[in-house]
């Protein structure tokens, strides 16, 4: 029995069809049937359970909202995730646990290694990297997964909110200074399935092949979706967010080759899917 957080997000959705389509038992929940960071309530939950492995997708992700809400922030990402990997060590259960670029301070121009300078910039990202660094402590049968800029059928993102944008505008502004890979649940799900049934511990990047800003990958998809709307680059410093982003969110993928998993589709090939699927 595979146990997955986070069901209702873009990632644990497709996470749980996934194990569905292998046949592989599994129960996706979320915060109304599990409140994580009730150390109590997981400890039950899961010695009536005993799940074999947890994949956990939850999270507090609205980074800028971090900012403030840092109490809340904390209380999931670093409680809530220590609550999940006592329990796993409790009835001897694999963890997965899903990690991020923010965990990266950003600087340079070069794909951070998994063992790379951390030096988290936000709130959010240092949630994330505590998260981690609980899960190391706490088992060691873990998988630390950092993955980035996520889209996926279940759920609003990038993609989705340039589609809307791009029918309602002739212009829009969109940084230019930030590079990464976006990463498509779809192709990341069948990778966490296959880390779950495997004893290959450790930390790992996962995201789509190749890299772009959000620049490009915004033009990419006003032009995959015949949409007129002309994208104008600008940088970060013209886009002031309450979070600070990382410039750099490149993630170099050796560790995955390593241990022979299969690297992730490039990133255009994701898009050119997903924007088939959305339309149905």
């Amino acid at each position: 029995m595979i146990l997955v957080t986070g069901v209702n997000g873009q990632l644990g959705y497709d996470v749980v069809k996934e194990l569905n389509s292998r046949n592989i038992e599994c129960l996706g929940i979320d915060k109304s049937e599990l409140d994580i960071t009730c150390s109590d309530e997981v400890s039950e939950y899961f010695f009536k359970l005993k799940p074999e492995c947890v994949i956990h997708c939850a999270a507090y992700t609205a980074v800028d909202k971090a900012e403030d809400d840092r109490a809340v922030c904390y209380k999931v990402n670093v409680e809530g995730t220590q609550n999940i990997a006592k329990a796993c060590k409790a009835v001897d259960a694999k963890m997965v646990y899903i990690s991020t670029d923010y965990v990266f301070d950003g600087k340079g121009n070069i794909p951070f290694e998994i063992d790379g300078n951390i030096r988290p910039i936000s709130v959010y990202g240092k949630t994330k990297y505590e998260g981690e660094i609980k899960v190391k402590e706490i088992l060691s049968k873990y998988f630390i997964v950092r993955i980035s800029w996520v889209f996926g059928v279940n759920g609003n993102n990038f993609i989705k909110t340039m589609l809307r944008l791009g029918k309602e505008k002739e212009r829009l502004n969109v940084v230019c200074d930030q590079i990464g890979s976006p990463t498509y649940t779809f192709d990341l799900a069948p990778l966490l399935c296959d880390m779950s049934i495997s004893e290959k511990y450790g930390v790992y990047h996962a995201t789509n092949e190749g890299f772009c800003s959000w620049a490009e990958f915004a033009s990419e998809i006003m032009k995959k979706a015949n949409l007129k709307c002309k994208i104008n680059p600008i940088p970060t410093s013209e886009y002031p967010t309450k979070a600070v982003r990382p410039l750099n969110s490149r993630l170099s993928k050796k560790s995955l080759v390593k241990n022979d998993f299969k690297t992730l589709p490039e990133w255009k090939d994701a898009l050119d899917r997903f924007l088939i699927e959305i339309r149905g």
